[in-house]
């Protein structure tokens, strides 16, 4: 396993962040890595093509968040350290990278995880549709809505 390994030493913290892009919570997100390298590391011997491991990676990773979604557990509300001063609504962009990540955190699951693998991990939108199982056309509706509605909670721009 010294292939793994060394790959995994390479590679975690890509995966890292991406799951913490996606799920927005650092616990979801470790737990989330943790999960698909078990899957990864089952089907190492059996996977042919080792150019294409991160792309397997990412899909296992993809697909385990998308898996969340749907279970009935998933919907409870989060316990944070302290509350917010103000509603998420409410936040207004201040130039910082953290304010439109929170933006994108408050989008649908779907939404988000278009924008952060367009965005953030650059992929085209039949990569996309391919990783989601979704169509393009879907990837694009999702995409246009989630800018949509970033559009509106970021201030006007002053001429």
């Amino acid at each position: 396993m010294t292939d793994f390994e060394s790959w995994l030493a390479a590679r975690e913290p890509a995966l890292q962040r991406l799951a913490l892009l996606l799920t927005h919570d650092e616990h979801a997100a470790q737990d989330l890595v943790q999960t698909s390298l078990a899957k990864l590391y089952l089907a190492w011997d059996r996977l042919d093509d080792r150019d294409n491991v991160d792309a397997y990676a990412r899909r296992i990773l993809v697909n385990e968040h998308r898996t969340a979604w749907r279970r009935p557990w998933r919907r409870r509300e989060v316990v944070t350290a302290s509350p917010p001063d103000v509603a998420r609504s409410e936040i207004e962009y201040d130039g910082s990278r953290e304010a439109v990540w929170e933006f994108v955190a408050s989008l649908p699951p779907r939404q988000r995880a278009v924008i952060v693998l367009r965005y953030y991990e650059q992929l085209t939108e039949s990569e996309i549709a391919d990783l989601l199982g979704i169509s393009v056309g879907t990837v694009k509706s999702q995409s246009s809505r989630a800018i949509a509605a970033l559009r509106t909670r970021l201030p006007q721009e002053q001429p």
